[in-house]
């Protein structure tokens, strides 16, 4: 089946590759399939903000996983210049505070300020052993609410937990869960997963997919049958 009248802007592929070069590849790869990528720490570090930057005015969407968090001036002097780069989606830590600082910093932009619940390789033991009181559950709901009561536009969380973080955002807030893997797949070290199907009828707005696809011997073919996936939901 091929998806090229129109891509399906809620897939979100990670470009968690080492080079810019392999991030052009995968892209060039992957042509008129995808229209929305997400660079993370190890592409950002290697040239992923300029990429970042040429990505956008070529017109594709960017979503920068940067998961921000330090004192409000801070966040506030970050989220400024990040939301001057053209991208669409950026990630910070829902802590309240820096959650306040973003949203106030992003006033007059069109940028998507993704709050992060709890890191989807964490379960309950590492929270406890992080020191949390709540459990993962507990805690994500928690973070849910108050990014919503900060004005962000959007969550990210496992996707096992987006049925809950519908309920308690709204049917306007972006819903973004990453680990998701299609059926049959490696789950590689995420803990909480879920089928792309799964994911979208619990209430997920986009699904970031990163391994399933860039690892794969046939990019174009691996985005299709998540594309398919998707559309079954």
């Amino acid at each position: 089946m091929t998806h090229d009248a129109m891509p399906d802007s809620r897939l979100i592929v990670g470009l968690d590759l080492p080079t810019l070069a392999e991030a052009e590849r995968a892209v060039a790869e992957l042509g008129n399939l995808v229209s929305f990528y997400k660079i993370g720490y190890q592409l950002a570090f290697a040239g992923g903000l300029d990429f970042a930057r040429d990505l956008a005015a070529s017109g594709k969407s960017v979503f920068l996983d940067m998961k921000l968090l330090d004192i409000d001036n801070t966040v506030a002097k970050g989220v400024e210049n990040i939301a001057r780069m053209g991208v669409t989606m950026l990630t910070l830590h829902a802590y309240p505070k820096a959650m306040r600082a973003a949203v106030e910093a992003a006033k007059g932009s069109d940028i998507c300020l993704l709050g992060v619940t709890v890191l989807t390789s964490m379960d309950d033991a590492d929270l406890i052993e992080a020191g949390y009181g709540d459990d993962a559950a507990s805690l994500v709901a928690r973070r849910a609410a108050q990014a919503r009561e900060a004005g962000m536009g959007g969550i990210v969380c496992s996707a096992a937990e987006a049925r809950a973080v519908r309920g308690i955002v709204g049917p306007d807030m972006a819903v973004v869960t990453p680990g998701i893997r299609p059926t049959g797949a490696d789950h590689g070290d995420q803990k909480r997963v879920v089928t792309p199907a799964d994911a979208l009828k619990a209430g997920a707005s986009h699904l970031v997919v990163a391994r399933p696809i860039i690892a794969a011997p046939d990019r174009r073919a691996a985005a299709s049958a998540i594309l398919d996936e998707m559309k079954g939901a």
